[in-house]
């Protein structure tokens, strides 16, 4: 009995021929449906290899660095011959090594000839000193205030002490924080000894001494300020004094910080006719010595006290003197004369004052002549011309030097 061969298998009966290998497709390329690749006489391999030197991706040259920084420097025109000097080396580099950035060498090469050559005119012509001139005219410029003599403001958070780089111009007309009433530059030498920055005590003291002398041109009328508005500035900064900024900003602001002003405070020359200039220059010898009063009193300096009273003396016989030297018209004539006869009433209080050899002697004579000075024949006269006829209080004739309330300083 015969036993049939597993399914699937030659029928090792059936006679067989020669083998004949199917028909295949090129060794690497895909075989058509139904056929195999060749694979050698040792089987297929495990992986596809690459042969050497060549890559699956894409990797361009590198850009050669030199020829960036050549073409960088070259548009910037900055240190235009060692823009040159790296483009000529970077087109020599990519001439022996290869790589890309030919056209940027090329391109910085150029542009720092060209740099180059305007750098040596400017050099050679003088413009290079007028260029940096105007940049540190511009770098001035830009530290100084948006607001001149005469012009109002509102101050960040509407607080006039601190810092600030600028302020907002709005019309003195409505409500604002500030009024610019004068606006002057530090003198070398002078307000300073060299240009390093003298420090925040010196910058300002002097704004303040400058400041309050300066407001008696912009506000003649000392009586015309109400007694809550005091002189504030704005001076320079460290940083800002670094780039030129030497200017000062003195305005007039309130002293509670949460209130602002309304219309303008300037009454000046250009405002005031020749009666009331008259009448108030005669007056401003006066308002200077009262507000030199002593700082200590008569108990602590008797001295100082009496020999300011002296002074005070004196500017009244000025003053005096002053007024009775000139014409008035008719309806300010008797009103005049009228304070006259009591500035030399107060002129005795005064004298009596100066040579007291006690502070009660002196501060007896002191309320008499002060009473006087701004008393009732003051006011009259003052109504006569058209002038303001509020007189201001014994503290408002302070010199600013820090002890009057109100006074101080915001940083640019």
């Amino acid at each position: 009995m015969s036993i049939p061969p597993p399914p699937g298998t030659p029928d090792p009966q059936q006679p067989q021929g020669p083998y004949q290998a199917p028909p295949s497709a090129p060794y690497g390329q895909p075989a058509p449906y139904g056929q195999s690749a060749p694979y050698g006489p040792y089987g297929p391999p495990p992986y596809q290899t690459w042969g050497q030197g060549y890559s699956p991706f894409n990797r361009p040259a590198p850009v050669n660095g030199l020829a960036i920084a050549s073409l960088v420097l070259g548009i910037f025109c900055f240190l235009p011959a060692m823009g040159l000097v790296l483009g000529v080396i970077a087109l020599v580099q990519i001439r022996k090594r290869g790589g890309r950035g030919r056209g940027l060498a090329v391109g910085g090469a150029v542009l720092s000839s060209i740099g180059l050559v305007l750098w040596t005119l400017m050099l050679t012509t003088g413009a290079a000193s007028e260029f940096w001139e105007g940049v540190k005219e511009g770098a001035r410029d830009g530290t100084s205030l948006s607001v001149s003599a005469g012009e109002c403001f509102d101050a960040p958070d509407g607080a006039l002490e601190g810092y600030t780089y600028d302020v907002d111009k709005v019309p003195c007309e409505g409500e604002h924080d500030g009024e610019v009433f004068a606006v002057f530059e530090l003198r070398s030498g002078t307000d300073y000894p060299d240009d390093s920055y003298p420090g925040d005590t010196h910058v300002t003291d002097i704004a303040d001494d400058k400041c309050y002398k300066l407001r008696d041109d912009y506000a003649m009328d000392a009586w015309a300020v109400p007694e809550d508005v005091d002189v504030y500035y704005f001076t320079p900064t460290e940083d800002s004094w670094s780039i030129g900024d030497r200017e000062i900003t003195c305005a007039f602001g309130n002293t509670d910080e949460h209130a602002t002003l309304t219309g303008s405070l300037r009454n000046d020359a250009t405002m005031l006719d020749a009666d009331q200039l008259a009448f108030l220059k005669a007056s401003r010898a006066l308002d200077a010595t009262l507000a030199e009063e002593p700082v200590d009193y008569a108990e602590e300096d008797l001295e100082a006290n009496t020999d300011w009273a002296g002074d005070v003396d004196a500017a009244l016989g000025e003053q005096a003197g002053a007024l009775r030297g000139r014409t008035w018209p008719s309806p300010a004539a008797k009103p005049v004369a009228a304070f006259v006869k009591d500035m030399e009433a107060a002129r005795k209080e005064w004298a009596k004052a100066a040579s007291a050899d006690d502070a009660d002697a002196f501060y007896e004579h002191y309320d008499k002549g002060y009473a006087v000075v701004d008393g009732d024949s003051a006011v009259t006269a003052r109504e006569a011309l058209g002038l303001a006829t509020t007189p201001p209080s014994v503290d408002d004739y302070g010199d600013g030097s820090g002890d009057s309330k109100g006074s101080g300083d915001l940083d640019v």
